[in-house]
């Protein structure tokens, strides 16, 4: 039985009512390319998508996307930076804080409407604090088009990759679409994902049947898997690595590209191990061609404050999964645009 408690305007009314200002649509065009072209292969940068595990209040995140707009000046020729915004946040067991999106406010109860003028109100400000448009998980593909017109990057989970909806709505969007491997860190399931996404599909979304043409964007990002036991297993290895390539070229798939995302079971939450694999993520892409042009990029997990904490108390700490502090991201940053 489902009781219906508020009730949602549609997509338009919801853009017209919190718009996006028009000179921030410059921006956004312009940093859609700049990510476009790495993806493509048209630019030597690297792409890093940088920020907290989940932006559950404004004004730190508000704080940190403003110090990274900073530090986007000294790395920008080398480095393209995408903020997270991640504002729904997938739970294993289904409770728990569900993210900006469902909760505005994570000590009070779901708000799904206020929840979407929130995330509008943060993306808007993180562009005009630090001029660079953001990236956020697509947990609810129904719901893309509230947030549609302010996200450069979009990524798909690992428990959402294998979805048909997730797919089918991914290849419709407009600008890059990161599709994570599944959980079980199986490469052909994360290859037939990317194949559907990057394919014209016809389908059923919010009340009209859509077509597509196909989204070349789509690309992978690892970020380990989990054995049967629980397990964790990485996959920013060469060997990994080289084989998602070798399941691009085989099924012919556009713009081969990987992001390899530090934290997850890649390091097995053990946020500072983030630094360690983007240090051996670079060095293979050193003394390799072909891994160098295939991996073009990080997903980083970080935030003012480093680890994480049960509850809102310590500000600019993560309240989901831990990650590591400014002084680290910046001397990571640093590091990883020295040695592109």
């Amino acid at each position: 039985m489902f009781e219906r408690q508020i009730k949602i305007p549609s997509d338009e009314e919801i853009l017209a009512a919190k718009p996006m200002p028009a000179a921030l649509k410059a921006v956004k065009l312009e940093r859609d390319g700049e990510i476009s072209a790495v993806i493509r292969g048209e630019s030597d940068k690297l792409l890093v998508i940088v920020g907290p595990c989940s932006a559950h209040d404004a004004k730190p995140v508000l704080e940190y996307v403003e110090r990274l707009g900073k530090l986007n000046l000294k790395v920008k020729d080398k480095l393209v930076l995408v903020p997270r915004l991640y504002t729904n946040k997938p739970r294993t067991r289904g409770v728990g804080y569900k993210g900006m999106f469902s909760q505005p406010d994570p000590t009070k109860s779901e708000d799904t409407l206020k929840g979407i003028y929130a995330i509008r109100d943060l993306n808007i400000r993180a562009i005009e604090a630090s001029g660079l448009t953001a990236a956020d998980e697509m947990l609810y593909p129904e719901n893309i088009h509230y947030v549609e017109d302010l996200l450069s990057y979009i990524a798909v989970g690992a428990r959402s990759s294998e979805n048909q909806m997730h797919r089918q709505v991914a290849s419709g969007i407009d600008v890059a679409v990161g599709v994570k491997n599944p959980m079980s860190g199986s490469v052909l399931a994360l290859i037939n994902s990317i194949y559907a996404a990057q394919s014209g599909q016809v389908f059923k979304l919010n009340g009209w049947q859509v077509k597509t043409g196909g989204n070349p964007l789509a690309h992978a990002i690892l970020r380990g898997g989990v054995d049967s036991y629980g397990n964790d297993i990485p996959n920013f290895h060469y060997e990994t690595v080289m084989q998602v390539g070798d399941g691009y070229a085989k099924s012919g798939l556009k713009n081969p590209a990987i992001i390899v995302d530090a934290n997850h079971s890649n390091s097995g939450k053990k946020f500072k191990q983030q630094i360690r694999i983007c240090e051996e993520v670079m060095q293979n892409r050193k003394y390799d061609g072909d891994f160098k042009r295939v991996v073009k990029g990080f997903m980083l997990e970080s935030f003012l404050v480093e680890g994480n904490q049960c509850e809102d108390k310590v500000y600019g700490k993560s309240i989901t999964d831990p990650c590591i502090g400014w002084e680290d991201t910046e001397r990571l940053l640093c590091d990883i645009a020295e040695k592109v």
